[in-house]
């Protein structure tokens, strides 16, 4: 049903597939639109942001120890560092 696109990245504007395997992917999603950016332009963009999203120290409720959230804690919900997390999301 799908075939592999050649694409344009808007970004390097160097050439990049758009696979058969993404096509179908973005459409069980819902995606509407075409990648407009190529594997590694999205991955340095995704990265970028990460690097300048606002971090805040907290004191893990689970097992004491300080980590980082990416939210500002209100105090009305336990906050986790990344191990306790993953463990509370298993149950």
């Amino acid at each position: 049903m799908y075939e592999d696109k050649n694409l344009n990245c808007a970004e390097c504007s160097e050439e990049f597939v758009f696979s058969a395997s993404e096509q179908e992917f973005y459409a069980e999603k819902g995606f509407q639109n075409e990648p407009k950016r190529c594997p590694s332009c999205r991955a340095a963009r995704k990265k970028e942001r990460r690097s300048t999203r606002q971090m805040y120290d907290v004191t893990c409720d689970g097992c004491g120890k300080d980590a980082q959230v990416p939210f500002l804690p209100r105090g009305d919900r336990p906050v986790y560092c990344d191990d306790c997390f993953k463990a509370n999301q298993d149950r």
